[in-house]
């Protein structure tokens, strides 16, 4: 086709939400409903892309802010057909308008290619679908010869129209010459006293305009949210849909019911997920990579080999090869593992290079840290990295081992094979191949007495 225009209808309130925020701005798979059916839109490389914004003022616009989008405000909202009038102006005088809603995301792109291949030339083309249940749906009508002749909202349909399966899902592709004459002839006679966007198609029947309709792969492609019951059933469809393609590249799931994807997870050869791990952002897994049950990975990228145990939050940081993180480990932004690396349980470690070789497996503390090779830190210690106002910088070089409950207080560099005795706080550099601890005498207080509970009056 050789212009496309795309307008999404994002206007609605949303009632049965119950929530202050705009219906199409709740999140599916970690990202607005509007911007899951912006994406498709945009895969589809259109002249312009419009969004047709009511309910929620700015919030809308501004959560969905790209370069080439235009958006226009529906106020006060008159129905369908009155919504895509304020896209007029922005409309190509020639070509087609795809019609989507922001209420309707998992509509795939494949099925939206074909609806537009249907509208070739001038014909006005149909999404529609077949329910065993159609109720409050607008149905299909069909002449003798099985084409197209109207669409009829459920509230004016007659006893007989009301038993046709065949429904409107709204979505549709309308020739762009004949677009502002329908609009401008479209009347509110009906129950809701709304202009019906539907009411174009007995316009075209009547201009002698061919209409197409065309089904998707899925009836749940065309599945619009009205609830919160509605948001949580297309969730774990997306989360099932996910899952299933990602069982069809190789990936073991222990439960493909118990997944969280909430963006892209990409996985190489025999990776292995258990139940409840959420994947946020960007995710790249390794071949061999096993994440275990419950960790959460956000924006984060985890190499061949390394295994997450239980219960451990990655985000925005690079593991290397054949590491050993968690359980309970918690990796923080601005982190790079290199390989072989172990971080244990309740370590936490942010914007930290922590080289090949190096552990920290238990209890532990570092921040804005540079770790050599085949460092070892030992139970409890803490980069002390904040004094109030600024942060500093730990360096710990090669071959070092921390001892337990060791406090290094930033800025300060612990030089190559060093060893740091349990229980010191460091605050000067240390020399190298040196042991250097800090430790107040030990006495014993004769006669010191343990104090006991008072007893209850």
């Amino acid at each position: 086709m050789s212009k496309l225009n795309i307008v999404i209808l994002a206007a609605g309130l949303g009632k049965r939400m119950h929530s202050a925020l705009p219906k199409v701005l709740h999140p599916l798979a970690g990202k607005p409903l509007l911007a899951h059916v912006l994406g498709a839109a945009r895969a589809l490389s259109p002249q312009q892309i419009c969004v047709v914004y009511g309910h929620g003022g700015e919030a809308v616009p501004k959560a969905v802010d790209g370069e080439g989008l235009i958006c226009v405000r529906q106020e006060p909202q008159l129905g369908t057909g009155h919504a895509l009038m304020q896209a007029l102006p922005h409309l190509d005088e020639e070509g087609a308008t795809l019609v989507l809603y922001g209420d309707v995301p998992l509509t795939s792109i494949e099925t939206l290619k074909k609806l537009i291949s249907t509208a070739a030339g001038e014909t006005f083309a149909l999404l529609t679908v077949e329910l065993t249940n159609p109720s409050g749906y607008g149905r299909i009508v069909r002449n003798d010869r099985g084409a197209v002749i109207a669409i009829v909202e459920e509230k004016d349909a007659t006893e007989s129209q009301r038993k046709i399966r065949e429904i409107n899902t709204g979505i549709m592709v309308i020739p762009n010459r004949y677009l502002p004459g329908w609009l401008h002839k479209l009347e509110n006679n009906n129950a809701q006293k709304e202009y019906y966007l539907t009411d174009v198609v007995a316009m075209a029947v009547r201009d002698g305009i061919t209409i197409e309709a065309t089904q998707p792969a899925h009836d749940w492609e065309t599945t619009g949210v009205n609830s919160k019951a509605q948001l949580a059933d297309l969730e774990r469809i997306y989360q099932g849909e996910y899952a299933r393609k990602l069982l069809e590249q190789g990936v073991t799931l222990a439960d493909p019911s118990r997944i969280d994807i909430r963006g892209q997870l990409s996985c190489g050869r025999d990776v292995t997920i258990d139940v409840g791990c959420i994947f946020e952002g960007d995710v790249q897994l390794g071949d061999r990579v096993r994440v275990g049950a419950y960790t959460i990975l956000k924006d984060a990228t985890v190499e061949a080999g390394s295994a997450i145990a239980p219960f451990s939050l990655i985000e925005a940081a690079e593991i290397g090869k054949d590491c050993r993180i968690g359980p309970y480990a918690r990796i923080r932004p601005g982190t790079r593992l290199d390989d072989e690396v172990h971080i244990g349980n309740f370590v936490e470690v942010k914007n930290s290079a922590i080289a090949a070789g190096s552990k920290a497996n238990h209890l532990s503390y570092i921040g804005d840290a540079v770790i050599g090779r085949r460092v070892n830190i030992g139970a409890g210690t803490i980069t002390c990295n904040y004094d109030g106002a600024n942060k500093h910088q730990t360096i710990i070089e090669d071959n070092v081992f921390v001892g337990s409950d060791t406090q290094l207080v930033a800025p300060v560099k612990v030089t190559q094979g060093s060893t740091i005795g349990a229980g010191s706080t460091i605050t000067r550099d240390t020399p190298p191949e040196t042991l250097t601890l800090s430790r107040a005498k030990q006495m014993s207080i004769e006669g010191w007495k343990r104090p006991v509970k008072k007893p209850k009056s």
